[in-house]
């Protein structure tokens, strides 16, 4: 897996500036999309999950931990068909696994307006290492969005589907999620 921060246009803060306590996804304002090539790299799917929930914790000192977890039939890409085929046990097979979940089990500030997060993603009962580095940006020291950006090996998670060869490369995951202290 590899990853890369995105940078977005409001200005960045340490998370040591942020308050401590318990911290709550605001879901409306959040979000996570994917992006795959598919028939054979001339076309990318693109599609988002519309129903997430989180929670997290600021520690004295600016370390985290928290978790997402999103609803695997919430998934949108605006075709209705592709919509059933990614809910499909050849894909997220929601009906045996409704949700995925990623545990932050360190969210560490650099000083520089970004932080290294590490933790476990868990998709189709499968756990495996995840890190990136996310922009942290906030409206005041209640409020935070940490972004970044994903790259995933689908197969790494058992969803091997690829009729024809038809699917090439990695699946590129967005994150926007913006907590909000409770």
């Amino acid at each position: 897996m590899t990853s890369h921060t995105i940078n977005p246009a409001q200005p960045s803060t340490a998370l040591s500036h942020l308050s401590t306590g318990s911290w709550v996804l605001d879901a409306t304002t959040s979000s996570v999309e994917i992006k795959h090539k598919s028939m054979w790299g001339l076309a990318t799917i693109k599609a988002a999950f519309t129903k997430l929930s989180g929670e997290g914790e600021i520690r004295p000192g600016g370390s985290a931990h928290g978790t997402l977890t999103i609803e695997a039939a919430s998934i949108r890409s605006k075709q209705a068909k592709l919509d059933t085929h990614l809910r499909s046990a050849d894909f997220f097979d929601v009906e045996r696994y409704p949700t995925f979940t990623f545990t932050a089990t360190g969210v560490v500030a650099d000083g520089a307006g970004t932080a290294k997060v590490t933790g476990h993603l868990t998709v189709l009962g499968t756990t495996r290492p995840l890190a990136f580095t996310a922009r942290a940006t906030a409206a005041g020291p209640g409020d935070v969005t940490l972004s970044g950006e994903v790259a995933i090996d689908r197969n790494d998670f058992g969803m091997g589907w690829n009729k024809a060869g038809m699917i090439k490369g990695l699946t590129t995951v967005t994150l926007t999620t913006r907590f909000t202290l409770r």
